[in-house]
């Protein structure tokens, strides 16, 4: 396998010397078996994301995420696509769900976002994977898009752990969480990785269906912050435990950037890791609906430009390797 490249560490003030997973405190305290509970009571009247629905999952009730008692899984495998911190050398164990809270009118995963494409599993099919990825030498188990499933992570989580899970847990998500489901991942969670899309209703209203995404976007990621500070790194160079904000680029939304990278700086720390992702491509509907012609395009080099440059007068100072 080639060796890729780590993130460098910029002083001995983001180094966890002795790390462990936060898990594992929870598990010895004997706390774990009652968050799982808790996460049940979320499910029988659902409000395990902004949306609200009030429905008995545990009765298999689906609504807006048309997820019922049991998660999707789209698919599990060892990623080398995510930020050199997560990757490492042995990959990324990402466990995809599938479905979303959202209705994001350029997802490139829409497949799997807003199609039944992949398999109903119960904790343990869950935990089995989990502990599949650490056999495969992953550096971190990265759930991708839980914001809807966060209880039935909890479960996962609790069995895994007393059969020898022992790596980062990374909460890998579009900022579109509840603050109940967030503090269910209290202490189980060692990484939060929030997309954070817009910053105005309007923005969210016509590409994510949902106008109240920016301020419940702020909610959440302050939230994710006082869990677990700013970004920190083992001796090995690999992300350990803190927030990643992520912000893909969209073609005319510099000045939304510009707010979200001075609101990154000012309410949470302008040590804040921000990965600036320049992937944005015409996706789904777009190209397709007249209506989203503004975003029919990728961002140039001036507009990725400008989005770093404002990153930077904002104060922030912390970004991914690969930028």
């Amino acid at each position: 396998m080639l060796a890729y490249r780590t993130t460098p560490i910029p002083d001995s003030r983001f180094v966890i010397e002795d790390f462990e997973p936060a898990y594992l405190n929870l598990y010895r305290n004997g706390q774990l078996e009652q968050r799982v509970q808790d996460a049940l009571k979320e499910l029988e009247d659902c409000c395990a994301c902004p949306r609200n629905c009030h429905i008995n999952r545990l009765k298999d009730e689906q609504k807006v995420c048309n997820t019922g008692r049991y998660a999707v899984v789209s698919s599990a495998f060892p990623h080398f696509g995510e930020e050199d911190c997560l990757r490492g050398w042995n990959g990324s164990g990402t466990i995809f769900f599938g479905l979303c809270n959202l209705r994001c009118v350029f997802c490139q995963n829409w497949d799997i976002s807003q199609k039944h494409n992949g398999q109903v599993c119960t904790a343990e099919e869950i935990a089995d994977l989990m502990l599949a990825l650490q056999q495969k030498g992953c550096h971190n188990i990265n759930f991708v898009t839980p914001e809807h499933v966060a209880p039935q992570v909890v479960e996962a989580v609790a069995i895994a752990v007393p059969r020898g899970l022992h790596l980062p847990i990374v909460y890998n998500t579009s900022a579109y969480d509840a603050i109940a489901s967030l503090k269910l991942m209290e202490g189980i969670v060692d990484i939060y990785m929030p997309d954070f899309k817009f910053w105005t209703k309007e923005s969210a209203r016509q590409f994510t269906k949902a106008k109240d995404y920016p301020e419940r976007a702020r909610q959440a990621i302050r939230e994710m912050h006082r869990q677990v500070g700013v970004l920190r790194f083992g001796q090995d160079g690999l992300a350990k435990r803190g927030v990643l904000v992520r912000h893909l680029v969209m073609p005319g939304m510099s000045d939304e950037a510009g707010q979200i990278c001075a609101w990154l700086a000012e309410e949470l720390s302008a040590d804040t890791y921000l990965n600036v992702m320049d992937q944005y491509r015409p996706q789904y509907q777009v190209g397709k609906v007249a209506k989203y012609e503004s975003i029919d395009r990728c961002p140039d080099s001036r507009e990725l430009s400008m989005v770093k440059d404002v990153a930077k007068e904002a104060g922030l100072w912390r970004f991914d390797s690969r930028w």
